[in-house]
């Protein structure tokens, strides 16, 4: 067997052109030598004074060479030494230090000279063959150095893998091999060398806890655990011939996932039904990537397919390339990933198949990844679009922030809800406000005026609108709770201590709390410094706080109206100046309309039933309009003077019986007496006369266009007695007249403007 394995390798040698190098022996009668040159196992690493040996590479592959069978047809092994810078073979002779065991060469320990190139010859009469491998023997400072443990380790690093959660025998490397050559039982001493990043610790068995134990020579892993990861040493000693002998090897131990999670392989990109988008004309890349779980060191693969050929099979294989690269390692399991490279693509390969797959013992999986030809978009015309919409935003922008109030108001006077239609309220603002001389002309001049005048809004005041008499914290909850809006005009006289104003900021306060009322401030002039607890529930309680700034707030336009407007209730922009009734607060004119159709009505049906009693009513009610012209004076300075005249009225009613009804009605008569004069300046004196603003309950009045005037009656009536009435009456109809002439100054004035 050996003969004819030696003819096959001289054939093959011949075939290839190699000379072998002829043996040491020139005598004709011994066979030719075949030199197999330098082996390709690489050199063979010793630590001074450790014990090593060399393998005879002849005998690396028993099928070709088996020791055993050399033995049985005669042939014999022979060492040779190639010292360094010699260029002849030397036998080596054996010593106590060198010995030969069957393939190997021991060096009992190691010396530096030992280093060079050595020779293993095996032949017999009719064959040789010999192949050279290399020694180098290190000195231990070089090999020590970088390790934790201080352990001189010369030889490569042997790999074992253990699952998560499961257990395992380690063996120490070459124990076996020095089986045979000792004179006693071997001991092995374990180290573990931590992972750690920021240093590495050495720890010498045995370890501080019970999942690693040493059972004879080995190190026993009963539950292999993340942190037993590592380099671990393990030094082995025996006694040769007398002397001591030892070695050290390393082991790197892997953790990976435990064997009974799943190791089917998964097909992590491209995703189930998903579509890649390519351009014609251009080189396109397709990754696939998947997981390989651990599996034993078993074989895997990952490739991609074209129409079911793999890429070396097509026609046009020189477009396609693929490009293999690891993604990721985590405990054993891998991500590999295989990019397909197609150059200068074609729309008729968006009509192809294209499929990447993986296989491993397990399992095998594909999976296609469908095309889709993108639509090149226009760059310039889109940029185009995208600079102008990116300008316009830029102008809204500033629109927005320059005329914010501006855009709020007109949004709210387009879709807001008018709180005339959803409430019962009579008005919309109710204004609060130190009596003095600024904070009122103020008031009356500038607030009132803009807000009746040229925004429509029906404003309380309550000198002006309330009646004299009764309970001034009744009569001001009653306005309030009448009023959408409760506008405090603040200043520093305003929460000034028994005012009247701070009686109107407590019932606001009151009525906020309770009924959660709408609350405006106006600061006229700076309140932070004043240590009113007022202050603070102001603050809290408003909704809006405007600040007045003297001539800069006085135009229409100015941020204090525009923000003032915000805070008030919705008025419809179609509301004009001209429609606006500028004399009364109670001006609402499109109530005013819809009540115009009901009083027609009412009057005719009223003028038709009562008769006779009719025409008496409207001779007392003329005569009431002569004598009471003006509506009794308003405000809280006024009150004991109009207190006095009701009770010399009251008096006087016991013996004149006309003052009984003009008393009972005086209120409600000035107020429209009031009314008619407006109208007749507004130039709709024909509609006001024929249709005066009623009541809850109006009474009629004559109309001399349309009714003839009553005959006299010769008898006495005694209601008209009332004419000679005393003194105390007639000076109160002087003081009303008085009063009613300077409304009706200030009535033209307000017209004129």
């Amino acid at each position: 067997m050996a003969t004819s394995v030696s003819t096959l390798a001289f054939l093959f040698i011949v075939m290839l052109g190699v000379t072998p190098t002829v043996s040491q022996s020139s005598e004709p009668t011994e066979p030719m030598c075949y030199d197999w040159g330098e082996s390709s196992q690489g050199a063979v690493s010793v630590v001074e004074g450790d014990a090593g040996w060399l393998s005879c590479p002849l005998f690396s592959h028993p099928s070709v060479y088996n020791y055993s069978s050399t033995q049985s047809t005669g042939h014999n092994l022979f060492w040779y030494r190639d010292p360094e810078g010699h260029d002849l073979e030397h036998p080596i002779t054996y010593s106590r230090r060198l010995s030969k065991d069957r393939d190997r060469l021991w060096l009992q320990p190691a010396v530096s000279a030992d280093t060079g190139l050595y020779i293993c010859m095996l032949r017999n009469k009719s064959s040789c063959s010999k192949i050279a491998m290399r020694l180098t023997v290190l000195q231990r400072d070089e090999v020590i150095r970088g390790n934790a443990c201080q352990l001189p380790v010369a030889g490569a690093t042997s790999q074992a893998v253990i699952p998560l959660q499961e257990g395992k025998m380690l063996q120490c490397p070459d124990l076996q091999e020095v089986a045979k050559m000792n004179d006693s039982e071997q001991t092995v001493s374990w180290y573990h060398e931590t992972p750690e990043r920021s240093c590495q610790l050495c720890d010498k068995y045995p370890f501080w806890n019970t999942n690693r134990q040493q059972k004879g020579t080995g190190l026993q892993f009963h539950l292999m655990l993340v942190q037993y990861r590592g380099l671990y040493y393990c030094t082995v000693q025996y006694q040769r011939r007398g002397k001591t002998m030892s070695f050290s090897r390393s082991i790197n131990v892997t953790a990976v996932y435990p064997s009974n999670v799943s190791k089917v392989p998964t097909i992590l990109h491209p995703a189930k039904d998903q579509i890649f988008s390519v351009k014609q004309d251009t080189e396109v890349r397709l990754a696939c990537r998947g997981l390989f779980p651990y599996l034993n060191e078993s074989g895997w693969d990952i490739w991609w397919t074209v129409d079911g050929k793999m890429l070396d099979k097509l026609p046009d294989h020189q477009r396609f390339s693929k490009i293999n690269s690891r993604v990721n390692y985590d405990y054993g399991d891998r991500t590999e990933e295989s990019v397909l490279v197609i150059k200068d693509f074609q729309s008729e390969d968006v009509k192809r198949e294209f499929n990447c797959s993986v296989r491993n013992e397990r399992a095998f999986k594909t999976r296609r990844a469908q095309l889709e030809e993108e639509v090149s978009l226009p760059s310039v015309e889109l940029g185009c679009g995208l600079g102008v919409t990116l300008v316009l935003m830029l102008l809204l922008f500033v629109v927005y922030h320059v005329f914010w109030l501006e855009l709020l108001l007109l949004y709210r006077s387009w879709f807001g809800t008018d709180e005339r239609h959803t409430d019962d309220k009579e008005y919309d603002v109710y204004i609060s406000y130190a009596r003095n001389s600024e904070e009122e002309q103020f008031v009356l001049s500038t607030l009132r005026n803009v807000l009746e005048n040229d925004l429509g809004y029906t404003v309380c005041i309550f000198d002006r609108d309330s009646l004299p008499g009764g309970n001034q914290s009744e009569a001001v909850m009653l306005s309030m709770q009448r009023s959408r809006r409760l506008l405090f005009v603040l200043s520093p006289d305003f929460l000034a201590e028994k005012s009247f104003s701070l009686l109107e900021c407590r019932l606001g306060l009151y009525l906020q709390h309770g009924l959660q009322a709408s609350i405006v401030t106006v600061v006229f002039r700076s309140v932070s410094k004043l240590p009113c607890v007022e202050v603070a529930q102001l603050r809290h309680a408003a909704n809006t706080s405007v600040t007045w700034r003297g001539s800069r707030s006085e135009t229409p336009r100015s941020r204090f109206w525009l923000r003032l407007r915000l805070a008030l209730p919705v008025r419809p922009l179609a509301l004009g100046r001209r429609l606006i009734d500028s004399t009364s607060s109670h001006s609402d004119l499109a109530a005013l309309a819809l009540q115009r159709v009901h009083r027609i009505h009412n009057q005719n049906q009223n003028q038709h039933q009562e008769g006779n009693q009719s025409r008496r009513n409207r001779r007392l009610s003329a005569n009431q309009s002569r004598r009471y012209r003006q509506a009794p004076p308003s405000g809280r300075g006024r009150m004991e003077r109009w207190n006095t005249c009701r009770e010399d009225e009251t008096q006087h009613s016991g013996r004149c019986s006309g003052c009984t009804g003009i008393i009972g009605q005086v209120d409600r008569g000035a107020e429209l007496t009031v009314e008619t004069e407006m109208q007749q300046v507004s130039n709709d004196t024909t509609d006001i006369q024929s249709d005066p603003v009623p009541e809850t309950n109006p009474t009629p009045h004559p109309d001399p266009a349309q009714e003839p005037s009553p005959t006299p009656d010769p008898t006495p009536d005694p209601d008209l007695a009332s004419d000679s009435a005393p003194s105390t009456c007639q000076h109160n109809d002087d003081i009303i007249k008085h009063k009613h002439q300077q409304q009706l100054q200030v009535i033209g004035s307000v017209e004129e403007l």
